[in-house]
């Protein structure tokens, strides 16, 4: 089979490779590799020493594991020319683990030529160094400003107006921005290069202004909130998957519904149960959801004034472990339920927020028992819900002018982010950092000329993803403690946009060639448009009206039925016919010598008249006046 295939290798197992094994074999490889150009050079720098210095140094004491230690020495004193001290600062660190101390011992004069010292009799001046060095980073530790990756930044045009819903993947490989535009787009940090571009536009809830987005614990669905009664969840590549009810709007009772009647106002996904999302909207519900059936909610909350009316809830938010609800409400309480007991609140803080102002965000801490509320009221409180009654600290003089401005605590849980919103040409938008502990103002950074919405700190890859209010989305990193994310697209150049590639027709002109091979030329448009200007079916040219009898089916003027022929002929007759009686007996002679329509029909049954002869008294009576005959 072999030969006849042509090669020899036909029939053998294919091989595997260890890439993980290939890495270290290369690191190991490139490791003693640099010890070796380091060994070479250290000892070309001591031949030389030598003969400056005239010191009579053998060459077989050194031996070659002195050499090693001279070439991994982290400080070496020598008092020759600047060339080789410049040589010997470059070669200072090495790549790898560090070599034992026993190794590393020199003497005074930074020749090896005795035994290395024993562990315990080291330089006091190293330990110091060291001492130093950890103190320095145990001060980074303890300092969690130290920690806030704003060294970078890069800029995603989003639109021109309201960045109002950010969204990033559990693993931070693409980021999903939605605005007042309605339209959602996806950015892939992977993909991306410089001209940092949306891979994906869409608009998935048409006309209506997106609120929240956020991916599921899993990364493989978003849940869109937007301005409508009904959330959508796409996947990953903005393909719908799921769209809630709709509910009944004329029944009162919101729990006898199917979904929500009213606009939406927020949402999230269940931080353990992946197929299960919540949303909140105007008509005084909170829903509950599973993503395997969408003809009707999961469970209903209904939050609830002092008085027992219905309260709108503005934003909504699971515990970590899954177990609370909370919902912040317009007449600025705070209620938290638990999740398997949906009548009765749990927590309830009544005066969290002043009434009629706007809760736009709530958030717990990663311990699970730290509550932060943004308030519609320029403030932030931290709250402890084990004693919910007042709050643990209080931030004020945080402008706040949207439903849907951000707050959020940093990975380490020593840090709580918010953004400020500032009106037109009134200074910049900033995102303000505060100690937890001490709820001091700790740190802010001036994000852009307009207000800053939404905040989202990265657990992962230790970014800053920033929504603000003139439809951009900023990413903040560190390129030394931030991981993957934006550190990807900005070492990409940007692509060359490669020009199409059109194929023109060469023209052969012949002048002899037959009319039929002939091809069309161009001609003005001007006088193509004068020449439809004069066909009457291409330029549309109404038809004039028909003038006499009419022909080819078209009625004339006069029209060609009986009434118009009597109508018109009445119009013409200009008989005087002032005196009625006159009128109608001018045709009684003509009627009683050619009798034609009424005596033809009764002549065989008209009896015939019989009239008596008039006596000289009836003629005398008749002759008799008026008033004679009245008083017989």
């Amino acid at each position: 089979m072999a030969s006849v295939m042509g090669f020899s290798g036909f029939g053998k197992k294919a091989r595997t490779f260890d890439l993980d094994a290939i890495f270290e074999h290369t690191r190991r490889t490139a490791i003693e590799r640099r010890q070796r150009v380091l060994e070479e050079r250290k000892k070309d720098d001591q031949m030389q020493e030598e003969g400056e210095s005239s010191k009579a140094v053998k060459p077989s004491v050194l031996a070659p594991r002195d050499n090693a230690a001279a070439a991994t020495s982290r400080k070496q004193e020598s008092g020759s020319s600047s060339d080789s001290g410049s040589d010997s600062d470059s070669d200072s660190e090495l790549i790898g683990p560090p070599l034992p101390p026993q190794y590393t011992a020199q003497d005074d004069d930074g020749d090896l030529v005795r035994p290395p010292r024993p562990s315990g009799s080291t330089a006091h001046s190293d330990d110091d160094d060291d001492d130093e060095e950890e103190e320095e980073q145990d001060d980074d530790d303890d300092n969690p400003v130290k920690k806030i990756p704003d060294t970078h930044e890069i800029t995603l045009q989003h639109g021109t107006r309201t960045v109002s819903a950010l969204a990033l993947d559990p693993s931070g490989a693409r980021l999903v921005t939605g605005g007042y535009d309605y339209d959602v787009r996806f950015w892939d940090f992977a993909g991306m290069d410089q001209a940092l571009q949306a891979f994906r536009s869409l608009q998935p809830c048409e006309c209506h202004q997106i609120t929240s987005l956020q991916y599921s614990n899993t990364g493989d669905v978003i849940l869109v909130v937007s301005g409508n009664a009904q959330a959508k969840v796409l996947d990953r590549d903005g393909f719908n998957v799921m769209e809630c009810v709709k509910g009944d709007q004329y029944i009162v009772d919101m729990a006898k519904t199917k979904g929500h009647t009213a606009m939406l106002n927020s949402g999230c996904w269940h931080p353990k149960i992946k197929e299960e999302f919540m949303t909140c909207s105007n008509d005084g519900t909170v829903r509950t959801w599973d993503l395997s059936s969408e003809k009707k909610h999961k469970s209903v909350f209904k939050p609830r004034s002092f008085q027992g009316k219905k309260v709108v809830p503005t934003c909504c938010t699971y515990s970590r472990d899954g177990k609370l609800i909370a919902a912040g409400c317009q007449d600025g309480t705070i209620q938290i339920w638990d999740r398997n007991l949906s009548v009765h609140t749990k927590f309830h803080c009544r005066q969290a927020h002043i009434p009629g102002s706007d809760t736009s965000s709530i958030c717990f801490s990663y311990d699970g028992v730290t509550l932060a509320s943004r308030g519609g009221d320029d403030t932030m409180k931290l709250w402890d819900i084990r004693n919910f009654k007042k709050p643990v600290n209080v931030a004020t003089g945080l402008p706040n002018n949207f439903t849907m401005t951000d707050c959020c605590f940093s990975p380490d849980d020593k840090l709580l982010v918010t953004g400020t919103s500032m009106k037109k040409d009134q200074g910049n938008g900033k995102l303000v950092f505060f100690d937890r502990a001490s709820f001091q103002r700790v740190y802010e950074i001036e994000v852009t000329n307009a207000s800053v919405v939404r905040c989202l700190w990265h657990p992962k890859l230790n970014q800053i993803m920033v929504g603000t209010g003139n439809g951009l989305a900023k990413v903040y990193y560190d390129p030394v403690k931030s991981h993957r994310g934006a550190k990807l697209c900005v070492v990409k150049n940007q692509r060359k946009e490669r020009q199409a590639e059109t194929l023109t027709q060469d023209y052969i002109i012949t002048p002899h060639a037959l009319p039929m091979f002939r091809e069309a030329r161009q001609r003005s448009t001007r006088k193509q448009l004068e020449k439809d200007r004069l066909d009457p079916k291409k330029s549309h040219k109404p038809e004039p009206p028909v003038s006499g009898p009419g022909r080819g089916g078209r009625v004339a003027a006069h029209g060609g039925t009986l009434s118009s022929f009597i109508v018109k002929n009445i119009a013409l007759d200009k008989t005087d016919d002032s005196n009625p009686r006159q009128a109608i007996l001018r045709h009684a002679k003509e009627a009683s010598d050619n009798p034609y329509w009424v005596a033809p029909a009764y002549t065989h049954t008209q009896p015939e008249p019989l009239f008596a002869e008039d006596s000289e008294e009836d003629e005398e009576a008749e002759k008799e006046p008026e008033w004679k005959k009245r008083k017989i």
